[in-house]
Protein backbone atom coordinates (compact mmCIF):
# COMPACT_ATOMS: atom_id res chain seq x y z
CA UNK A 1 0.00 0.00 0.00
CA UNK A 2 3.12 2.13 0.35
CA UNK A 3 3.84 2.48 -3.11
CA UNK A 4 0.13 2.40 -5.06
CA UNK A 5 1.11 3.40 -8.40
CA UNK A 6 -2.19 4.57 -10.09
CA UNK A 7 -3.20 2.54 -13.40
CA UNK A 8 -3.08 6.01 -14.82
CA UNK A 9 -4.27 6.53 -18.46
CA UNK A 10 -4.19 9.46 -20.39
CA UNK A 11 -5.62 11.91 -17.91
CA UNK A 12 -9.00 13.69 -18.68
CA UNK A 13 -8.49 17.18 -17.55
CA UNK A 14 -7.81 18.77 -20.77
CA UNK A 15 -4.15 18.18 -20.27
CA UNK A 16 -1.86 15.11 -21.28
CA UNK A 17 1.46 16.17 -20.19
CA UNK A 18 3.81 14.84 -18.22
CA UNK A 19 3.52 17.36 -15.40
CA UNK A 20 -0.62 16.89 -15.41
CA UNK A 21 0.09 12.62 -15.35
CA UNK A 22 2.48 13.55 -12.60
CA UNK A 23 0.28 15.52 -10.43
CA UNK A 24 -2.23 12.82 -10.88
CA UNK A 25 -0.46 10.11 -9.71
CA UNK A 26 1.26 12.36 -7.07
CA UNK A 27 -2.63 13.19 -5.82
CA UNK A 28 -4.10 9.77 -6.71
CA UNK A 29 -1.25 7.91 -4.65
CA UNK A 30 -1.35 10.37 -1.44
CA UNK A 31 -5.52 10.12 -1.11
CA UNK A 32 -4.45 6.07 -1.25
CA UNK A 33 -1.83 5.95 1.38
CA UNK A 34 -3.95 8.18 3.68
CA UNK A 35 -7.38 7.08 3.19
CA UNK A 36 -7.43 3.38 2.06
CA UNK A 37 -5.31 1.62 4.94
CA UNK A 38 -7.48 3.57 7.94
CA UNK A 39 -10.90 2.57 6.44
CA UNK A 40 -9.34 -1.19 5.53
CA UNK A 41 -9.32 -1.26 9.52
CA UNK A 42 -12.51 0.02 9.63
CA UNK A 43 -14.07 -2.18 7.79
CA UNK A 44 -12.09 -5.15 9.04
CA UNK A 45 -13.81 -4.41 12.27
CA UNK A 46 -17.13 -4.14 10.73
CA UNK A 47 -17.31 -7.70 8.89
CA UNK A 48 -15.63 -8.96 12.14
CA UNK A 49 -18.09 -7.57 14.35
CA UNK A 50 -20.95 -9.08 12.14
CA UNK A 51 -19.69 -11.96 11.77
CA UNK A 52 -17.76 -13.59 14.63
CA UNK A 53 -21.23 -15.15 15.68
CA UNK A 54 -20.15 -18.02 13.51
CA UNK A 55 -17.28 -18.82 15.74
CA UNK A 56 -19.52 -17.54 18.86
CA UNK A 57 -22.10 -20.46 17.98
CA UNK A 58 -19.86 -23.14 18.38
CA UNK A 59 -20.64 -23.13 22.06
CA UNK A 60 -23.03 -20.28 22.30
CA UNK A 61 -25.93 -21.83 20.90
CA UNK A 62 -25.88 -24.87 23.50
CA UNK A 63 -24.97 -22.20 26.40
CA UNK A 64 -28.38 -20.22 25.32
CA UNK A 65 -30.57 -22.92 23.68
CA UNK A 66 -29.83 -21.88 20.24
CA UNK A 67 -31.18 -24.39 17.43
CA UNK A 68 -29.59 -24.43 14.24
CA UNK A 69 -32.53 -22.55 12.68
CA UNK A 70 -32.83 -19.80 15.77
CA UNK A 71 -29.16 -19.04 15.54
CA UNK A 72 -29.59 -19.00 11.23
CA UNK A 73 -32.34 -16.51 12.47
CA UNK A 74 -30.20 -14.57 14.48
CA UNK A 75 -27.48 -14.27 12.06
CA UNK A 76 -30.17 -13.37 9.65
CA UNK A 77 -31.81 -10.36 11.48
CA UNK A 78 -28.89 -8.49 11.85
CA UNK A 79 -29.86 -7.78 8.27
CA UNK A 80 -33.47 -6.65 8.95
CA UNK A 81 -31.73 -3.88 10.98
CA UNK A 82 -29.51 -3.19 8.15
CA UNK A 83 -32.12 -2.14 5.66
CA UNK A 84 -34.07 -0.09 7.56
CA UNK A 85 -31.19 1.95 7.94
CA UNK A 86 -29.17 1.63 4.75
CA UNK A 87 -30.92 4.79 2.85
CA UNK A 88 -31.32 7.33 6.06
CA UNK A 89 -27.94 6.66 7.10
CA UNK A 90 -26.04 7.29 3.72
CA UNK A 91 -28.39 10.39 3.20
CA UNK A 92 -27.32 11.99 6.54
CA UNK A 93 -23.32 10.99 6.14
CA UNK A 94 -23.62 13.12 2.60
CA UNK A 95 -25.57 15.66 5.43
CA UNK A 96 -23.19 15.74 8.08
CA UNK A 97 -19.91 14.61 6.29
CA UNK A 98 -18.37 11.41 6.57
CA UNK A 99 -16.36 12.19 9.66
CA UNK A 100 -18.92 12.78 12.22
CA UNK A 101 -20.92 9.96 11.02
CA UNK A 102 -18.68 7.24 10.43
CA UNK A 103 -17.32 8.00 14.01
CA UNK A 104 -20.99 7.92 15.84
CA UNK A 105 -21.63 4.63 13.98
CA UNK A 106 -18.48 3.30 14.95
CA UNK A 107 -18.94 3.99 18.71
CA UNK A 108 -22.79 2.78 18.71
CA UNK A 109 -22.24 -0.59 16.98
CA UNK A 110 -18.78 -1.47 18.66
CA UNK A 111 -21.05 -1.29 22.17
CA UNK A 112 -24.13 -3.64 20.72
CA UNK A 113 -21.48 -6.13 19.65
CA UNK A 114 -19.88 -6.36 22.96
CA UNK A 115 -23.03 -6.49 24.35
CA UNK A 116 -23.93 -9.46 22.60
CA UNK A 117 -21.59 -11.34 25.04
CA UNK A 118 -24.56 -11.13 27.69
CA UNK A 119 -27.52 -12.69 25.62
CA UNK A 120 -29.38 -14.84 27.47
CA UNK A 121 -31.99 -16.22 25.03
CA UNK A 122 -32.98 -16.38 21.42
CA UNK A 123 -35.01 -12.98 22.08
CA UNK A 124 -32.15 -10.97 23.71
CA UNK A 125 -30.03 -12.77 20.55
CA UNK A 126 -32.08 -11.48 18.16
CA UNK A 127 -32.56 -7.55 19.66
CA UNK A 128 -29.07 -7.02 19.88
CA UNK A 129 -28.04 -8.43 16.52
CA UNK A 130 -30.84 -6.27 14.96
CA UNK A 131 -29.51 -3.17 16.35
CA UNK A 132 -25.90 -4.05 15.33
CA UNK A 133 -27.33 -4.05 11.70
CA UNK A 134 -29.11 -0.51 12.60
CA UNK A 135 -26.20 0.56 13.51
CA UNK A 136 -24.04 -0.99 10.77
CA UNK A 137 -26.50 -0.12 8.34
CA UNK A 138 -24.41 3.20 6.80
CA UNK A 139 -21.00 2.39 7.16
CA UNK A 140 -19.94 0.28 4.16
CA UNK A 141 -22.42 2.08 1.54
CA UNK A 142 -21.22 5.09 3.02
CA UNK A 143 -17.69 3.91 2.57
CA UNK A 144 -18.50 3.53 -1.24
CA UNK A 145 -19.41 6.96 -1.46
CA UNK A 146 -16.92 8.47 0.59
CA UNK A 147 -14.53 6.64 -2.16
CA UNK A 148 -16.55 8.58 -5.19
CA UNK A 149 -15.28 11.47 -3.50
CA UNK A 150 -11.75 11.21 -3.56
CA UNK A 151 -11.42 8.44 -6.48
CA UNK A 152 -12.12 9.05 -10.63
CA UNK A 153 -13.66 5.99 -11.75
CA UNK A 154 -10.90 4.82 -13.47
CA UNK A 155 -9.19 4.42 -10.14
CA UNK A 156 -12.18 3.13 -8.14
CA UNK A 157 -12.38 -0.77 -8.73
CA UNK A 158 -9.16 -0.97 -7.61
CA UNK A 159 -9.68 1.31 -4.84
CA UNK A 160 -12.72 -0.54 -4.07
CA UNK A 161 -10.79 -4.07 -3.99
CA UNK A 162 -8.21 -3.05 -1.72
CA UNK A 163 -11.07 -1.12 1.07
CA UNK A 164 -13.15 -4.73 0.47
CA UNK A 165 -10.00 -6.75 0.51
CA UNK A 166 -10.77 -5.82 4.57
CA UNK A 167 -13.72 -8.52 4.30
CA UNK A 168 -12.07 -11.95 3.97
CA UNK A 169 -9.05 -10.59 5.69
CA UNK A 170 -11.15 -10.47 8.58
CA UNK A 171 -11.76 -14.09 8.35
CA UNK A 172 -8.60 -14.85 7.46
CA UNK A 173 -7.26 -13.06 10.36
CA UNK A 174 -9.93 -13.26 12.89
CA UNK A 175 -10.36 -16.56 12.38
CA UNK A 176 -7.17 -17.68 14.43
CA UNK A 177 -7.88 -15.12 16.88
CA UNK A 178 -11.39 -15.99 17.28
CA UNK A 179 -10.26 -19.76 17.63
CA UNK A 180 -7.82 -18.35 20.46
CA UNK A 181 -9.92 -16.26 22.38
CA UNK A 182 -12.97 -19.27 21.92
CA UNK A 183 -10.07 -20.98 24.27
CA UNK A 184 -10.48 -18.57 27.26
CA UNK A 185 -13.30 -20.35 28.51
CA UNK A 186 -14.23 -20.02 32.40
CA UNK A 187 -11.79 -17.02 32.46
CA UNK A 188 -12.79 -14.46 35.06
CA UNK A 189 -16.03 -16.85 35.46
CA UNK A 190 -17.19 -15.86 31.22
CA UNK A 191 -17.06 -18.06 28.97
CA UNK A 192 -14.99 -18.15 25.32
CA UNK A 193 -17.64 -16.72 22.93
CA UNK A 194 -18.25 -14.09 25.68
CA UNK A 195 -14.78 -12.71 25.86
CA UNK A 196 -15.06 -13.26 21.79
CA UNK A 197 -17.39 -10.66 21.40
CA UNK A 198 -15.91 -8.07 24.28
CA UNK A 199 -12.33 -8.22 23.21
CA UNK A 200 -13.31 -8.05 19.00
CA UNK A 201 -15.57 -4.93 20.06
CA UNK A 202 -13.31 -3.00 21.82
CA UNK A 203 -11.13 -1.59 19.14
CA UNK A 204 -14.14 -0.73 17.27
CA UNK A 205 -14.85 1.73 19.89
CA UNK A 206 -11.58 3.12 19.92
CA UNK A 207 -10.72 3.51 16.04
CA UNK A 208 -14.10 5.65 16.50
CA UNK A 209 -12.66 7.81 18.24
CA UNK A 210 -9.81 7.97 15.79
CA UNK A 211 -11.81 8.07 12.68
CA UNK A 212 -13.74 11.84 14.24
CA UNK A 213 -9.92 13.49 14.29
CA UNK A 214 -8.32 11.65 11.30
CA UNK A 215 -10.95 11.47 8.32
CA UNK A 216 -11.30 14.75 6.30
CA UNK A 217 -14.96 14.72 4.50
CA UNK A 218 -13.63 16.44 1.33
CA UNK A 219 -10.38 17.31 -0.78
CA UNK A 220 -10.77 20.76 0.13
CA UNK A 221 -10.96 19.97 3.92
CA UNK A 222 -7.56 17.74 3.25
CA UNK A 223 -4.58 19.42 4.51
CA UNK A 224 -2.46 16.93 3.71
CA UNK A 225 -3.18 17.71 0.14
CA UNK A 226 -1.16 20.84 -1.54
CA UNK A 227 -3.40 23.42 -3.05
CA UNK A 228 -2.17 22.07 -6.57
CA UNK A 229 -3.63 18.58 -5.90
CA UNK A 230 -6.70 19.36 -4.62
CA UNK A 231 -7.29 21.70 -7.57
CA UNK A 232 -6.18 18.73 -9.57
CA UNK A 233 -8.25 16.66 -7.38
CA UNK A 234 -11.56 19.03 -7.64
CA UNK A 235 -11.54 19.53 -11.62
CA UNK A 236 -11.18 15.85 -12.23
CA UNK A 237 -14.16 15.04 -10.20
CA UNK A 238 -16.04 17.70 -11.33
CA UNK A 239 -15.64 16.96 -15.02
CA UNK A 240 -16.36 13.07 -14.05
CA UNK A 241 -19.61 14.34 -12.47
CA UNK A 242 -20.38 16.57 -15.88
CA UNK A 243 -19.79 13.68 -18.14
CA UNK A 244 -22.12 11.47 -16.81
CA UNK A 245 -25.02 10.23 -19.14
CA UNK A 246 -27.66 10.34 -16.72
CA UNK A 247 -26.52 14.41 -15.50
CA UNK A 248 -30.12 14.47 -13.92
CA UNK A 249 -30.35 11.40 -11.99
CA UNK A 250 -29.68 13.44 -8.90
CA UNK A 251 -32.79 13.08 -6.46
CA UNK A 252 -33.48 10.29 -4.51
CA UNK A 253 -36.47 9.43 -6.21
CA UNK A 254 -34.13 8.68 -9.76
CA UNK A 255 -32.23 6.25 -7.93
CA UNK A 256 -35.02 4.15 -6.73
CA UNK A 257 -37.28 4.33 -10.21
CA UNK A 258 -33.77 3.51 -11.87
CA UNK A 259 -34.00 0.01 -13.62
CA UNK A 260 -30.33 -0.23 -13.10
CA UNK A 261 -30.23 -0.03 -9.68
CA UNK A 262 -32.87 -3.10 -9.66
CA UNK A 263 -30.61 -5.14 -11.53
CA UNK A 264 -27.48 -4.14 -9.87
CA UNK A 265 -29.34 -5.11 -6.33
CA UNK A 266 -30.13 -8.44 -7.68
CA UNK A 267 -26.34 -9.13 -8.70
CA UNK A 268 -25.46 -7.80 -5.31
CA UNK A 269 -27.81 -10.39 -3.46
CA UNK A 270 -26.04 -13.03 -4.73
CA UNK A 271 -22.81 -12.66 -3.85
CA UNK A 272 -23.91 -11.42 -0.15
CA UNK A 273 -25.56 -15.13 -0.58
CA UNK A 274 -22.24 -16.39 -0.71
CA UNK A 275 -20.14 -14.16 1.21
CA UNK A 276 -22.45 -14.52 4.62
CA UNK A 277 -22.77 -18.23 3.87
CA UNK A 278 -19.09 -18.38 4.00
CA UNK A 279 -18.64 -15.85 6.70
CA UNK A 280 -21.32 -16.82 9.15
CA UNK A 281 -21.45 -20.98 8.39
CA UNK A 282 -18.08 -22.33 7.13
CA UNK A 283 -16.27 -22.41 11.05
CA UNK A 284 -19.60 -25.02 11.60
CA UNK A 285 -18.85 -26.55 7.92
CA UNK A 286 -15.40 -27.34 9.03
CA UNK A 287 -15.96 -28.70 12.37
CA UNK A 288 -17.53 -31.71 11.64
CA UNK A 289 -13.29 -32.97 10.39
CA UNK A 290 -13.01 -32.87 14.28
CA UNK A 291 -10.14 -30.36 14.39
CA UNK A 292 -9.65 -27.93 17.35
CA UNK A 293 -11.24 -24.09 17.61
CA UNK A 294 -7.97 -22.69 16.75
CA UNK A 295 -7.27 -24.96 14.01
CA UNK A 296 -10.35 -24.35 12.52
CA UNK A 297 -9.40 -20.79 12.62
CA UNK A 298 -6.14 -21.83 10.88
CA UNK A 299 -7.88 -23.50 7.89
CA UNK A 300 -10.53 -20.73 7.58
CA UNK A 301 -7.54 -18.74 6.93
CA UNK A 302 -6.79 -20.66 3.71
CA UNK A 303 -10.07 -19.88 1.25
CA UNK A 304 -9.60 -16.28 2.54
CA UNK A 305 -6.00 -15.99 1.63
CA UNK A 306 -6.90 -16.52 -2.02
CA UNK A 307 -9.74 -14.31 -2.17
CA UNK A 308 -7.64 -11.32 -0.95
CA UNK A 309 -5.15 -11.99 -3.69
CA UNK A 310 -7.98 -12.65 -6.35
CA UNK A 311 -9.76 -9.93 -5.71
CA UNK A 312 -7.07 -7.37 -5.85
CA UNK A 313 -5.65 -8.95 -9.64
CA UNK A 314 -9.25 -9.24 -11.00
CA UNK A 315 -9.87 -5.65 -10.18
CA UNK A 316 -6.68 -4.57 -11.93
CA UNK A 317 -7.56 -5.96 -14.58
CA UNK A 318 -11.67 -4.55 -14.54
CA UNK A 319 -9.84 -0.75 -14.12
CA UNK A 320 -7.04 -1.85 -16.64
CA UNK A 321 -9.53 -2.67 -19.35
CA UNK A 322 -12.68 -0.41 -18.02
CA UNK A 323 -14.66 -3.10 -18.25
CA UNK A 324 -17.01 -4.40 -15.50
CA UNK A 325 -20.20 -6.16 -16.65
CA UNK A 326 -18.35 -9.65 -17.96
CA UNK A 327 -16.12 -9.20 -14.38
CA UNK A 328 -19.18 -9.37 -12.39
CA UNK A 329 -20.96 -11.67 -14.27
CA UNK A 330 -17.68 -14.43 -14.73
CA UNK A 331 -16.58 -14.11 -10.64
CA UNK A 332 -20.43 -14.85 -9.74
CA UNK A 333 -20.40 -18.21 -11.92
CA UNK A 334 -17.04 -18.86 -10.19
CA UNK A 335 -18.35 -18.55 -6.87
CA UNK A 336 -21.82 -20.93 -8.22
CA UNK A 337 -18.65 -23.04 -8.68
CA UNK A 338 -17.60 -23.12 -5.82
CA UNK A 339 -20.46 -23.46 -3.74
CA UNK A 340 -21.62 -26.60 -5.64
CA UNK A 341 -17.96 -28.58 -4.57
CA UNK A 342 -17.88 -27.63 -1.68
CA UNK A 343 -21.59 -28.74 -0.96
CA UNK A 344 -20.06 -32.16 -2.72
CA UNK A 345 -16.78 -32.31 -0.63
CA UNK A 346 -16.30 -35.62 1.88
CA UNK A 347 -12.84 -34.34 3.14
CA UNK A 348 -11.29 -31.61 4.36
CA UNK A 349 -9.46 -30.78 1.27
CA UNK A 350 -12.48 -30.46 -1.24
CA UNK A 351 -14.18 -28.85 1.03
CA UNK A 352 -11.20 -26.00 1.37
CA UNK A 353 -10.93 -26.41 -2.34
CA UNK A 354 -14.74 -25.22 -3.01
CA UNK A 355 -14.40 -22.80 -0.35
CA UNK A 356 -11.52 -21.11 -2.08
CA UNK A 357 -12.85 -20.95 -5.44
CA UNK A 358 -16.26 -19.84 -3.83
CA UNK A 359 -14.37 -17.73 -1.75
CA UNK A 360 -12.53 -15.74 -4.86
CA UNK A 361 -16.01 -15.65 -7.08
CA UNK A 362 -17.60 -13.93 -4.07
CA UNK A 363 -15.27 -11.40 -2.97
CA UNK A 364 -13.74 -10.45 -6.78
CA UNK A 365 -18.00 -9.66 -8.18
CA UNK A 366 -17.80 -6.57 -5.34
CA UNK A 367 -15.25 -4.11 -6.68
CA UNK A 368 -16.14 -3.49 -10.81
CA UNK A 369 -20.17 -3.89 -9.08
CA UNK A 370 -19.18 -1.18 -6.70
CA UNK A 371 -17.66 0.87 -9.33
CA UNK A 372 -20.93 0.91 -11.77
CA UNK A 373 -23.85 3.39 -9.24
CA UNK A 374 -21.79 6.29 -9.50
CA UNK A 375 -21.58 6.18 -13.16
CA UNK A 376 -24.72 7.24 -13.90
CA UNK A 377 -25.74 8.59 -10.59
CA UNK A 378 -24.77 11.77 -8.64
CA UNK A 379 -25.62 13.71 -5.55
CA UNK A 380 -28.61 12.55 -4.00
CA UNK A 381 -29.25 10.08 -6.13
CA UNK A 382 -25.81 8.35 -5.68
CA UNK A 383 -26.25 7.97 -2.06
CA UNK A 384 -29.65 6.71 -2.19
CA UNK A 385 -28.75 4.62 -5.39
CA UNK A 386 -25.66 3.21 -3.50
CA UNK A 387 -27.65 2.33 0.15
CA UNK A 388 -30.95 0.72 -2.16
CA UNK A 389 -28.58 -2.06 -3.41
CA UNK A 390 -26.45 -2.82 -0.58
CA UNK A 391 -29.93 -2.75 1.45
CA UNK A 392 -31.88 -4.90 -0.99
CA UNK A 393 -28.80 -6.91 -1.56
CA UNK A 394 -28.52 -7.79 1.92
CA UNK A 395 -32.08 -8.11 2.26
CA UNK A 396 -32.02 -11.30 0.05
CA UNK A 397 -28.57 -12.65 0.46
CA UNK A 398 -27.94 -11.50 4.31
CA UNK A 399 -31.79 -11.87 5.94
CA UNK A 400 -32.90 -14.95 4.07
CA UNK A 401 -29.88 -16.61 3.16
CA UNK A 402 -28.55 -17.10 7.04
CA UNK A 403 -32.16 -18.13 7.37
CA UNK A 404 -32.77 -20.60 4.42
CA UNK A 405 -29.17 -22.27 5.33
CA UNK A 406 -30.28 -22.99 8.81
CA UNK A 407 -33.71 -24.34 7.31
CA UNK A 408 -32.13 -26.73 4.99
CA UNK A 409 -29.56 -27.77 7.38
CA UNK A 410 -32.22 -28.42 9.96
CA UNK A 411 -34.08 -30.32 7.34
CA UNK A 412 -30.75 -32.92 5.65
CA UNK A 413 -28.35 -32.61 8.56
CA UNK A 414 -25.58 -30.86 6.83
CA UNK A 415 -24.89 -28.24 4.76
CA UNK A 416 -25.27 -29.95 1.17
CA UNK A 417 -28.79 -28.74 -0.06
CA UNK A 418 -27.79 -24.77 1.90
CA UNK A 419 -24.80 -24.43 -0.19
CA UNK A 420 -26.71 -25.69 -3.56
CA UNK A 421 -28.64 -23.05 -2.58
CA UNK A 422 -25.92 -20.15 -2.52
CA UNK A 423 -24.72 -21.55 -6.06
CA UNK A 424 -28.07 -21.18 -7.79
CA UNK A 425 -28.29 -17.72 -6.41
CA UNK A 426 -24.51 -16.98 -7.42
CA UNK A 427 -25.82 -18.48 -10.78
CA UNK A 428 -28.38 -15.94 -11.01
CA UNK A 429 -26.24 -13.20 -10.39
CA UNK A 430 -24.03 -13.89 -13.30
CA UNK A 431 -26.76 -14.17 -15.68
CA UNK A 432 -28.31 -10.78 -14.34
CA UNK A 433 -24.50 -8.92 -14.71
CA UNK A 434 -23.99 -10.40 -17.64
CA UNK A 435 -27.31 -9.39 -19.34
CA UNK A 436 -26.98 -5.18 -18.20
CA UNK A 437 -26.28 -3.34 -20.93
CA UNK A 438 -23.05 -1.98 -21.48
CA UNK A 439 -23.64 1.78 -21.45
CA UNK A 440 -24.96 0.68 -17.23
CA UNK A 441 -21.16 -0.11 -17.23
CA UNK A 442 -18.98 1.58 -19.27
CA UNK A 443 -16.52 4.29 -17.04
CA UNK A 444 -15.99 7.62 -17.50
CA UNK A 445 -12.84 8.58 -18.88
CA UNK A 446 -11.57 5.72 -19.61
Amino acid sequence: MENYSAPVEPASINSTSVETLELETRTIGKAFRRIVPFIIALYFLSFLNRVNVGFAGLTMNRDIGLSPATFGIGAGIFFAGYIVCGMPSNLALQRVGARRWIALLMVVWGTLSAATAFSVGPYSFYALRFGLGLAEAGFFPGIILYLSYWFPSRHRAFVTAIFMAAAPLSNMIGSPISGAIMGMEGVRGLHGWQWLFILEAAPTVVLGVVAFFYLADKPSDARWLKNDEKRWLNAAMDQERRARPDSDSTSVWDAIKNPRVLMLSLTYAGTSTGLYAIGIWAPMMMSRFGYSYFELGVINALPNLIAVVGMILWARSSDKTGERRKHVAIACFAGAIGMLLAGQASTIVLLIVGLSIANFGVNAAKPPLWSMPTLFLSGSAAAAGIAIINAMGSLIGGTFGPMVIGKLRGISGDFSLGLYFVSATMLISAIIAFSLRSRTVQPIGV
